[in-house]
């Protein structure tokens, strides 16, 4: 028998509601920017499509983050779906808002740094910021985009987030 815990979200059981949201499996992205101190990046899984027509993107940070008023300033900045190649670059990026400094980027037509690898790419710039509570909603309008057809079986898998742990997405075949 599975066992369920209900109960009403409260300060009190805040990590409760944060093991609840992770139930949900989502894809990985690193969100970069550029900043006069270099280039900026957080990984982020609160990505999302928003519209196709125009095209939109959201994404958000928590607004107690170190990096937060890189982002909140930010007039442009690039959205990467991450392959699952690319973790130990999730994880460096979690840890160091720095961490690309020195690394060979590329760099789009508004100084937005740009990682190669990825699955794909959306470069944005700022449409709408909406409050939503202790994080920032970014709407972003993609202005280019790229899609990528990775050389290996590893880099082909999306690097996934599932009750706090990364893993990959195996696509099922039909028969």
């Amino acid at each position: 028998m599975t066992h369920q815990t209900d109960f009403v979200p409260s300060a009190e059981n805040s990590r409760l509601l944060r093991d609840a949201f992770g139930r949900f499996a989502t894809g990985v992205t690193i969100v970069t920017v550029a900043s006069e101190d270099g280039p900026v990046a957080i990984t982020a899984n609160s990505f999302s499509s928003l519209s196709l027509s125009p095209p939109l993107l959201l994404w958000s940070i928590d607004r107690g983050a170190n990096r937060f008023r890189y982002f909140e300033q930010a007039e442009h900045f690039a959205v990467h779906i991450l392959s699952a190649a690319q973790k130990s670059l999730c994880w460096d990026v979690a840890k160091d808002a720095f961490c690309l400094r020195g690394r060979a980027l590329g760099e789009n037509g508004d100084g937005v740094p740009l990682l190669e690898g990825a699955l794909a790419r959306f470069e944005c710039a700022r449409h709408a910021a909406y409050d939503g509570g202790d994080h920032m909603i970014c709407v972003g309008r993609v202005l280019r985009a790229s899609l990528s057809e990775a050389d290996c079986a590893d880099a082909s898998e999306a690097l996934t987030f599932f009750k706090g742990s990364e893993g990959r997405f195996h696509p099922i075949e039909s028969a």
